[in-house]
C-alpha cells in the first residue's frame, strides 16, 4: 500500500505514517504535520488514511503507538476538546422568550430574575435554569363537564362529570351545574413557586366557591334570573381565595354553561315549571284586570259623588231662592195686602191657564156645538182660548 512506505531520509520530510525498518512505528518528529504530507499526488485511499491518522494525533497516546508515552499533540487535543466542550456548555445558556411569555430564571432552584421577551442568556445548567410561562394567554378550566377537545378519543362530544356538577341549593334541592372559569397569569413568580399545580388549584377553588354560592341560593332563582349574580359572586369569591393562597392567578370570567335539575327528575321538574309559569300568567292576567277595573270603578264613584254634590248644591240654592222669594212676597203682603192678593191671584191664574187647555164661551150665546179637543194638550203649546 502506498501509505506503508518508509521515511525519505533522516534529514528529508518524513511520512507521518512511516516507521523504522524494524517494523515499529514511532511518531514523526519533523516534516509536515498536516494529513496530506509532502506535495505529491495522492489517491483517495491514501487521503482518507492520512486524515484518519491526523485525527488520531489528538488522542492522548498519539495515534496508538506501542509503548509510547503522551505526546505534546495529545495534550493540545485534550485542551481543544475541553475548550470546545466549555464553549458548547456556555452556548446552552441562550434562550428565547416569546412575545406572550415572561422568562423566570432560577439559580440552583431559587428565583433569580425575570427576563422580557426576546433573546436572553442565563448561566447554563445546573447553575441556572429558565421557565417561560405564557402571561397574556387566557386559560380555561371546565367544571362539571369535559369538552370534546379534552376527550382522549377526540370524538368532539362533551362528557358530564356528576361528582363535580351536582350541588345542593339553599332550599335543599339538587341542581346540575356546568361552568367554565377563564384565568390568566398575573404574577409569574408567584404562579411558579407558591403552588404546586396552579391550574388544578383554580379548578378546585372554583368548585368549592360555586358550592358555597349555590348553597345559599334557592333553586328557582338559580334556574332563572340569578345566573348573572351567581357568576359575579363566584368570580369575586374565587379571586379572594386565590389571592390568599398567593397563586399569582387572575380570574377574568366565570361562565355558566348549563343549570338544570338532575337528569332523573328533569321531566317532573319541567312539569312543575310549566305549572308555575301558568300560575304566573294567570296571576299577571288577574293583576292586569284589577289594574283596569279598579281605576274605572274609582272614576265612576268619583263622578257619581260629584254629580250628587252638584245636585245637592243646586237643590239647596233653589230652596234658598224660593225661601227668599216667599219672604219677599210676605214683606210685600204685609206692606199692601189687597194689591198683593190681587197680584197673587193673577199670577196663579196665569200659571194655571198657561199649562191647561181652556175654552172661554160667552154665556149669552145659544146653540153652541160642543168643542171636542182632538189634539192633546201637549200638542197645543199655548192652549185654546
Amino acid at each position: 500500500m502506498p501509505w506503508n512506505s518508509g521515511a525519505d531520509g533522516p534529514s528529508g520530510p518524513q511520512n507521518p505514517w512511516g516507521g523504522p525498518p524494524g517494523g515499529g512505528r514511532e511518531p514523526p518528529r519533523g516534516g509536515p504535520r498536516g494529513p496530506f504530507g509532502p506535495n505529491r499526488p495522492l489517491n483517495l485511499d491514501e487521503l482518507i488514511a492520512r486524515a484518519q491518522a491526523w485525527m488520531r494525533s489528538f488522542q492522548p497516546w498519539g495515534g496508538g503507538g506501542r509503548g509510547v508515552g503522551p505526546r505534546f499533540s495529545g495534550v493540545r487535543g485534550i485542551a481543544l476538546l475541553l475548550v470546545a466542550a466549555a464553549a458548547l456548555w456556555l452556548a446552552t445558556g441562550f434562550y428565547r422568550v416569546e412575545p406572550d411569555e415572561l422568562g423566570i430564571v432560577t439559580r440552583f432552584g431559587a428565583y433569580a430574575r425575570s427576563t422580557p421577551p426576546g433573546l436572553n442568556y442565563h448561566l447554563p445548567w445546573p447553575i441556572e435554569a429558565v421557565q417561560t410561562p405564557a402571561v397574556t394567554r387566557i386559560n380555561r378550566v371546565d367544571i362539571g363537564y369535559r369538552s370534546g377537545s379534552d376527550q382522549p378519543d377526540d370524538s368532539g362530544a362533551s362528557r358530564d362529570v356528576p361528582q363535580e356538577s351536582l350541588m345542593l341549593t339553599g332550599d335543599e334541592n339538587i341542581i346540575d351545574i356546568d361552568f367554565a372559569v377563564f384565568w390568566r397569569i398575573r404574577d409569574a413568580k408567584a404562579y411558579l413557586f407558591n403552588t404546586r399545580n396552579p391550574e388544578h388549584t383554580v379548578g378546585q377553588v372554583a368548585e368549592s366557591v360555586m358550592r358555597e354560592v349555590i348553597g345559599r341560593t334557592p333553586i328557582q332563582p338559580a334556574l332563572t334570573n340569578a345566573r348573572a349574580q351567581i357568576e359575579a359572586d363566584v368570580m369575586s369569591g374565587e379571586q379572594a381565595v386565590l389571592d390568599a393562597y398567593g397563586t399569582g392567578v387572575e380570574i377574568t370570567q366565570v361562565q355558566l354553561q348549563k343549570v338544570d335539575p338532575p337528569a332523573a327528575v328533569i321531566d317532573s321538574f319541567r312539569d312543575v315549571q310549566r305549572a308555575n309559569t301558568d300560575a304566573d300568567r294567570m296571576r299577571n292576567e288577574a293583576e292586569s284586570y284589577h289594574n283596569d277595573i279598579v281605576p274605572r270603578a274609582r272614576g265612576d264613584a268619583a263622578r257619581i259623588v260629584a254629580e250628587a254634590d252638584a245636585t245637592r248644591q243646586a237643590k239647596v240654592a233653589q230652596a234658598t231662592g224660593e225661601s227668599q222669594g216667599f219672604l219677599s212676597v210676605l214683606r210685600a203682603y204685609d206692606a199692601a195686602k189687597a194689591v198683593t192678593l190681587q197680584r197673587l191671584y193673577i199670577e196663579t191664574m196665569q200659571d194655571i191657564l198657561s199649562h191647561s187647555p181652556t175654552v172661554v164661551v160667552d154665556d149669552q150665546l145659544k146653540g153652541i156645538v160642543p168643542f171636542l179637543p182632538l189634539i192633546g194638550p201637549s200638542a197645543t203649546p199655548d192652549g185654546a182660548k
